[in-house]
């Protein structure tokens, strides 16, 4: 028999299974259960069905992670994420700083978006309530429970550190990251490396406590720009200050410049309601000089 032929009927013999298509003599997890009918897999009644545990459900349950998460927070508007240790005890002073500065951003016209815990995350969430403004909390599911702090406005709950990582990201005119551990490590460098990369429009990243950051600061400088991992110019991708104020300062001149680059572009490329303005203002110049 031809070297065709034989090709042939082994292909004939294989198994298509929807998309799948397997060898009837591959003795493995991956193919048995690709030979199984798509209504054979439909009707099985196990104790626990096992697709729950498996990584196609897992995948919608991430991806309605997603779309909860984009649901509930695609009308917040101006918003800045808070970040600091869950840790830190209401009589702490960066508490009242964290406190503080929720108050003033909400005065400012943002929401404040945090990681929904206790700590310096609830001080900045009570800020917001204080001064008036939408206060947010991305709360994460975590082996010790981490419930949703009181101050609170909207909570959104996650399994995936990632999906809230999102929802940090795509939400917020700004970073403020207080004194925290591995996790707002975790936050602060993830914002550095997406604008270092250009992943992301750059947005100020600001750092509160200029006692706690100078050794990470120094070590940044001292060890990762000497030794060329990263560029003298990544550094400014930082800012740092004690006052409350002034990170308010810092946002906004960000947000009002972001704002007029905005209005300076061709009318094809702004949102909607600006072109719509914009359109309708030149009919109305239009109108007055033809009479």
């Amino acid at each position: 028999m031809s070297d065709r032929a034989t090709d042939t009927d082994e292909r004939k013999a294989r198994k298509r299974s929807g998309r799948l298509t397997v060898s009837p003599e591959k003795d493995h997890a991956a193919t048995r259960r690709a030979r199984q009918t798509e209504d054979e897999r439909l009707l099985e009644r196990p104790d626990r069905p096992a697709f729950l545990d498996s990584d196609p459900w897992r995948a919608l349950r991430i991806l309605s992670e997603f779309v909860e998460g984009f649901d509930a927070l695609a009308a917040v508007g101006p918003a800045v994420t808070v970040f600091g240790s869950a840790r830190t005890r209401s009589d702490h002073p960066n508490y009242a700083l964290a406190r503080k500065l929720g108050r003033l951003l909400a005065e400012e016209g943002y929401a404040v978006i945090t990681g929904g815990g206790p700590g310096l995350m609830e001080a900045a969430n009570r800020g917001c309530q204080e001064g008036g403004g939408l206060s947010v909390g991305c709360n994460i599911e975590l082996p010790m429970e981490q419930g949703l702090n009181a101050y609170c406005d909207l909570g959104v709950e996650f399994r995936y550190f990632f999906a809230r990582k999102t929802m940090f990201v795509k939400y917020a005119d700004a970073f403020v990251i207080f004194p925290g551990g591995y996790g707002t490590l975790d936050e602060l460098f993830e914002a550095l490396t997406l604008i270092q990369t250009k992943k992301v429009q750059g947005f100020p990243v600001i750092l509160m406590g200029s006692a706690y950051w100078a050794g990470l600061l120094d070590w940044i400088k001292g060890t990762l720009v000497t030794e060329a991992t990263i560029s003298p110019e990544d550094v400014d991708l930082l800012r740092i200050t004690d006052d409350a104020a002034e990170a308010c300062r810092i946002i906004t001149a960000y947000v009002t410049e972001r704002r007029a680059k905005a209005a300076a572009t061709h009318p094809e490329t702004r949102a909607i309601d600006q072109a719509a303005a914009s359109a309708s203002t030149d009919t109305g110049r239009r109108a007055e000089a033809e009479t």
